[in-house]
């Protein structure tokens, strides 16, 4: 499983931004809403991330933990012939991409909700189509070698979404998907324990997207859950509307980028608090951020992908005044595009490095080797990706490079000129991202992965 520092870190600055509250359903103390309070549930309120229009900002309200359309005893508990029927397959894993060892890996795990026991590969179809979309979108299409995916089968007994087509239907399902939450229509939420049932089938988890079985748009962003669900977010989409792949693409970049939302809401006012700890939102001037060659100094003036160049605007993480953003848009404000603007970017880098290695030893670090032990590593698969460089391979010995042994994935100690002097040395393999996405030496830093053996007489 995957360290606490890993969770821990991304919890840190999402607890600016989410809590769980008490039953009396207080949101965020530093987070505006835009919705009313919830007027179903029970237990404890979360704040949640939504977008009203497919191609517009986004907005926070607080929403029950559980749904009130959550199947009580487990998936076709009413019938139970249904419930033996569909009984081996419901919690089933199926691996959608693995492509490293979980320790190594940001692991994805994406459970389906409103699919019956016929419907299976329905799901399975529609798990991979939304992967395939949001991983069409960079960097996330560049770095798509650290990740796995896992998909888990919820059998529900209805097919669909509560509250589609229209609020007054209700469907019986695994994890009570509904539209309507919070009095709000385009706002998807699910139960999130019966949601962490199924992704804790999973070999580890490290976020989850439920992806509902509608054509509908809408979906949902929850955050900041490490400490109560042991992962960073929860992500909800319709299945058969391709806007809402957007909204997984968003909410992600929060918990892997620790990205501040760039969207201020009208009648904010002036930010309230000192420098932010998001990597693109910043209480800056471009004149003062150059003097003091901090946050995204060393993009300024750039091209930006998103459109335009990459500048200081005013109007960020909820505020109209005081704060400013690196591009006039990008995929953190709005969704009219799927643009990370370059500083996003780069923190979306740093966040996958976080989280992952490109570089996994084949043999226990630990173990002490001879001179004639075989030395092998296996490198994620980043090469083929556009625009980015293969990650470059090195080989050490007690500090000095073996430069004839660059590139290659297996090595004898002896070969790469360990002596045979009854001493023990040391061989590292590092490998370097060479990205021109990365210009933050500390980001660079992030890139690097490295295992050492312990060469012993």
């Amino acid at each position: 499983m995957h360290t606490g520092l890993r969770r821990s870190a991304a919890a840190t600055v999402l607890a600016l931004s989410v809590s769980l509250t008490a039953v009396d359903g207080a949101g965020a103390a530093d987070a505006p809403t835009s919705a009313g309070a919830p007027s179903v549930g029970a237990g404890p309120y979360v704040d949640v991330e939504y977008f009203p229009e497919p191609t517009g900002g986004g907005a926070r309200t607080s929403v029950p933990a559980d749904s009130p359309h959550t199947q009580p005893d487990g998936p076709t508990a009413t019938d139970p012939q249904k419930r033996t029927a569909a009984a081996s397959e419901d919690g089933e894993v199926v691996p959608l991409a693995e492509t490293g060892p979980t320790a190594d890996r940001l692991d994805v795990t994406i459970v389906g909700d409103g699919y019956t026991a016929a419907e299976q590969d329905d799901f399975l179809e529609d798990a991979r189509a939304k992967w395939d979309e949001v991983t069409d979108i960079d960097p996330y299409k560049s770095y798509e070698g650290l990740f796995n995916v896992w998909a888990v089968k919820a059998v529900s007994e209805d097919s669909g979404v509560t509250g589609d087509p229209t609020r007054d239907v209700v469907r019986n399902t695994a994890l009570g998907s509904y539209f309507w939450c919070g009095d709000t229509e385009r706002l998807i939420c699910v139960d999130l324990d019966r949601t962490k049932a199924y992704a804790d089938r999973a070999p580890a988890t490290d976020l989850v997207i439920v992806v509902s079985n509608s054509a509908k748009y809408g979906g949902a962003g929850y955050s900041g859950l490490a400490a109560d669900y042991g992962y960073d977010g929860v992500s909800t989409l319709s299945s058969d509307n391709d806007r809402s792949t957007l909204i997984a693409a968003h909410e992600m970049a929060h918990s892997i980028g620790l990205l501040a939302d760039e969207y201020q809401y009208e009648g904010y006012g002036d930010y309230p608090y000192p420098e932010p700890a998001h990597p693109n939102a910043s209480t800056l001037t471009a004149d003062e951020m150059a003097r003091q060659r901090t946050k995204w100094a060393s993009w300024l003036g750039e091209t930006d992908p998103s459109g335009g160049v990459v500048g200081t605007f005013e109007g960020a993480d909820y505020y109209e005044y005081g704060v400013y953003r690196p591009t006039e848009n990008s995929i953190m404000r709005s969704l009219n595009t799927d643009r990370f603007n370059l500083p996003g970017r780069e923190a979306m880098i740093a966040g996958f490095y976080r989280s992952a290695n490109a570089l996994t030893p084949l043999r226990n670090t630990a173990t002490r080797a001879t001179r004639f032990t075989r030395l092998s590593v296996e490198l994620a698969d980043l090469g083929a990706a556009k625009g980015l460089s293969r990650p470059q391979l090195r080989w050490y010995v007690d500090g000095r490079e073996a430069r004839h042994a660059r590139g290659r994935t297996s090595v004898l100690p002896a070969a790469l000129g360990v002596p045979a002097d009854r001493r023990t040395h040391k061989v590292t393999a590092t490998v370097v991202d060479t990205t021109t996405a990365v210009r933050s030496h500390a980001v660079r830093d992030l890139t690097s992965n490295s295992a050492t053996w312990t060469i012993g007489r």
